[in-house]
C-alpha cells in the first residue's frame, strides 16, 4: 500500500543552501525518495509564507501551486498565510487570501511558523478565518526568543488548549518537538526542545488534549513525530490504536540527504508494526493513507 506524506517541503530548484548546507529537494529528487519509501503523494508546505522565522529561503504559495499543477500525481499543497499579513492587525479579512489559494487547489493552511504567541489576537484572527473557510491548519509549536520559530506556547500547551476550545470546528495538526515531547507526562522545559528517549510516562499533555478535543490531530513527521511513537514501541502501538482516525504519516523532508536520516525510518517502522501483528491492518491503512485522503479529498465548499 502506497503512503501519503502529510508534510514535506520541496522546490522547483535548490536555491541558496542554508548555512548548514541543506537544500530543498526538487521534484525529481523527491520522487526518488518517495519511490524508495513507498510513498505515492505528499503535501507540499510553503515555508516563509506563514512567518519567515526559521527559513533560509522562501517556498512561495505560487511555487507550491505550480508544482502541484505540474505533478498532480505527486503533490497536494497547503498555502501559507502569515497572521500579520494585510496590515498586521487582528481585523484583517484573511479569508480573502485563504479563499484565493483554496480556489487554486490548496487543501489547508500551514505550516504556520510565525514566532508570536499562539493566542495573539492576530493568530486568533487567522484561526477564525481558517475555520470559516473550512481549511485545516498545520502548526509548528515554538519557543519565544532568538533562534526559535513557530507559534509560541509554554510547557503544558495551555495556549493550544485555548485555541482548541475557541475553534472547535477547526482541524489543527500538531507538529514539532515542543508538541510531541508533551506526549509524556515527564516533559520539561529542557526536554521539549529535543527528542526525549525512553518510556513514555502516562498522563502526557498531548494525550489529554487529544482525548478532550476531537479537532486536535497529529502530524507524525520529522524526528519529533517519529520519536513520539517509536521511543516506547508498546506505547506507540497503543497510541496509534486509540487515535487511529486522527494521526497522519509524514516525513518533513527538507533535503535530499534526509533519505538516510533516522526519521525517514517511520515508513519502515509502520510496515514492521503491521507485519509483526502489533497494529491492525485498519490502523496501518488509516495512519499511512486513508486519514490523509479523507482530509485532503473532503468536500471543502462553504
Amino acid at each position: 500500500m502506497k503512503k501519503i506524506d502529510i508534510h514535506v517541503h520541496t522546490r522547483k530548484v535548490h536555491g541558496v543552501p542554508s548555512l548548514a548546507g541543506n537544500v530543498f529537494p526538487t521534484y525529481d529528487e523527491l520522487r526518488l525518495m518517495y519511490d524508495k519509501l513507498g510513498i505515492e503523494k505528499g503535501v507540499n508546505l510553503p515555508l516563509g509564507m506563514s512567518g519567515p522565522e526559521g527559513s533560509s529561503q522562501i517556498i512561495t504559495n505560487d511555487e507550491s501551486y505550480e508544482l502541484a499543477s505540474l505533478y498532480p500525481e505527486t503533490y497536494y499543497w497547503f498555502c501559507g498565510v502569515d497572521p500579520r499579513i494585510g496590515g498586521n492587525t487582528p481585523k484583517t479579512d484573511l479569508s480573502y487570501y485563504i479563499n484565493y489559494y483554496k480556489e487554486l487547489g490548496a487543501r489547508g493552511v500551514g505550516e504556520i511558523t510565525a514566532n508570536i504567541n499562539m493566542d495573539d489576537p492576530r493568530v486568533l484572527n487567522l484561526f477564525h478565518h481558517c475555520e470559516k473557510c473550512k481549511m485545516p491548519v498545520t502548526i509548528h509549536v515554538g519557543n519565544p526568543g532568538f533562534g526559535s520559530y513557530g507559534l509560541i506556547d509554554e510547557t503544558g500547551l495551555r495556549r493550544l488548549e485555548y485555541i482548541l476550545q475557541q475553534f472547535p470546528k477547526l482541524i489543527i495538526l500538531g507538529h514539532s518537538q515542543r508538541f510531541w515531547a508533551e506526549i509524556s507526562e515527564d516533559c520539561t522545559t529542557e526536554s521539549r526542545n529535543g527528542y526525549p528517549p525512553g518510556k513514555v510516562a502516562p498522563g502526557g499533555r498531548v494525550i489529554e488534549l487529544m482525548r478532550r478535543y476531537p479537532n486536535l490531530h497529529g502530524d507524525l513527521s520529522a524526528g519529533s513525530g517519529h520519536n513520539a511513537v517509536t521511543r516506547d514501541p508498546e506505547f506507540g502501538y497503543a497510541f496509534l490504536e486509540e487515535f487511529q482516525d486522527r494521526l497522519y504519516f509524514g516525513t518533513d523532508f527538507t533535503d535530499p540527504r534526509q533519505i538516510d536520516h533516522p526519521f525517514a525510518g517511520l515508513s519502515g517502522w509502520m510496515d514492521q508494526a503491521y507485519e509483526g501483528g502489533n497494529i491492525s491492518r485498519t490502523v496501518y491503512e488509516k495512519v499511512c493513507r486513508k486519514n490523509a485522503l479523507q482530509l485532503l479529498e473532503r468536500d471543502m465548499t462553504i
